[in-house]
């Protein structure tokens, strides 16, 4: 049975770049009927984060991830968090030692930035010389009794040699062991180095295939030189691009938002930020650009993720969320809005008024945010704007005019709605010989208070006669 896994340390938040590779290896567990499995590598003690661990889970239903086995989910694999499993580590650690592949290391802090800075000095890289690797057993052993702090390191083989990875994606990627230094894979904490627990747990539990960033080429040496040494058969890699900035840097919060929460948070929506992140580094047979979930599943293949970085455009990222909202039934959006709205103002909106801001606002949504960002003008009865256009039409001659003569037909209806709004402009078109924008752009701009407002008729009829008219007078004494 195919088996992915993901596997994040919860240190903060859940990384767009993170929720690619999820995405991509759940994509593929389920287009093969296969197991997405989470396991949280918690071995870090010190940059845990407390409440990081249901954060990222959260993340990941909240974006349609279903998790087969986890932390929370159980499985016959388990335990899923690597906290737990220190007695399998120590297990493979011994047997390690036992084969002579692995050593433990007593230098001090102290020594080894020492040694690095002198390696520096001479213009060489960073990287430990081997001098515990030197001691005998019965030496070790006594520095064990006599109390002295250690780490175990793996023996990387004295003499170089060069180890080849057929990558799903990259194809053939050889690497020369002569820049790799002997690892450690066991820290004096007795909590084990990603190195030596991503290929025990890869193992234990069955991955058979990885899905991970490309950052983690320069590390595969190591691990499959643990498969190696422990006789097993490594699964296939899949070495992701990266996901960059505009300007082809690497994606970082300095620029833009990265974490799945502020997507959330700033109302994108879950369909939309999945349908733009699976496009990143992946091109699809069709030339389109949305794809339902079960059409993803259908369609994924690593076969057509590019090689190169993958450029993180919101401007289409915002593009594609106005396209998921617009194709929203009105109830289904009016849930979301109520799930995404933190106000109690907005829970006590009368029903049909709510539908029919909504109506007003959908073909215009953005974000899920934007509703609640215009939703002032809708309920306030004297909303106001700064937009310095909109102020200095209505302070034209000619909108004051129009504004004046609109305002005494309408003070004569008994009400004002779509059907007779027509009736009255014709009215003041009539009587100020006005027409086309210079009738128009006044009237619109008063109302909506926007440049771009949303369908005056629509507007028109949800305010009514006495609102309508508190928004023209106040614009003929701007």
């Amino acid at each position: 049975m195919v088996r992915l896994r993901f596997a994040p340390s919860p240190t903060g938040y859940l990384h767009v770049g993170g929720l690619r590779t999820a995405l991509f290896s759940w994509l593929y567990a389920k287009q093969k009927n296969g197991k997405f499995i989470l396991r949280l590598e918690d071995t870090d003690q010190n940059r845990l984060v407390k409440g990081s661990e249901n954060a990222l889970i959260r993340m990941l239903k909240w974006s349609g991830i279903s998790i087969d086995e986890g932390p929370l989910d159980g499985g016959e694999f388990g335990p899923y968090r690597q906290s737990e499993r220190l007695h399998i580590y120590n297990h493979y650690v011994q047997e390690l030692i036992n084969k002579n592949l692995a050593y433990r290391c007593f230098c001090s802090l102290e020594r080894l930035d020492s040694l690095r800075n002198e390696q520096r000095l001479k213009g060489e890289t960073p990287r430990y010389d081997k001098f515990c690797r030197k001691l005998s057993n019965e030496q070790s052993k006594k520095k064990v009794e006599s109390g002295e702090m250690y780490v175990i390191r793996m023996k990387i083989p004295e003499k170089s040699e060069v180890l080849i990875l057929d990558d799903i994606i990259r194809g053939r990627i050889s690497i020369d062991t002569s820049n790799t230094e002997d690892q450690v894979i066991l820290k004096s904490d007795g909590f084990p180095t990603y190195h030596l627990a991503v290929v025990v747990d890869d193992y234990l539990m069955k991955i058979t295939h990885v899905v991970r960033g490309e950052e983690w080429l320069p590390s595969f040496p190591k691990h499959l030189l643990l498969y190696r040494y422990f006789g097993w058969d490594s699964p296939k890699f899949a070495h992701l691009p990266l996901i960059l900035n505009p300007d082809r840097s690497k994606l970082s919060k300095r620029q833009m938002d990265v974490a799945v929460e502020d997507f959330r948070d700033q109302g994108y929506i879950p369909e939309a930020l999945i349908n733009f992140i699976t496009l990143l580094g992946w091109s699809p047979i069709e030339k389109r650009e949305i794809y339902s979930l079960k059409e993803l599943v259908k369609e994924f293949s690593f076969k057509k993720i590019n090689k190169s970085g993958a450029i993180f455009d919101r401007e289409k990222l915002n593009w594609m969320n106005h396209k998921y909202i617009q194709n929203l039934d009105q109830k289904d959006l009016i849930k979301r809005l109520s799930s995404f709205s933190k106000s109690k103002s907005f829970k006590k909106l009368n029903p049909d008024f709510l539908k029919k801001v909504v109506q007003i606002q959908q073909s215009r949504l953005i974000t899920l945010n934007n509703f609640f960002e215009r939703l002032p003008y809708f309920v306030d009865d004297n909303p106001k704007t700064t937009n310095s256009k909109v102020l200095c039409l209505l302070k034209q001659k000619s909108s004051k005019i129009v504004l004046d003569e609109f305002y005494k037909q309408v003070l004569s209806l008994e009400n004002l709605n779509k059907e007779n709004l027509g009736i009255v402009v014709k009215n003041v078109q009539n009587k100020t010989s006005l027409n086309g924008t210079d009738l128009w752009l006044p009237l619109r701009y008063a109302i909506t208070l926007e440049v771009k407002g949303p369908d005056l008729n629509l507007i028109v009829d949800l305010f009514g006669k006495e609102k309508c008219l508190r928004l023209v007078k106040r614009a003929i004494e701007i």
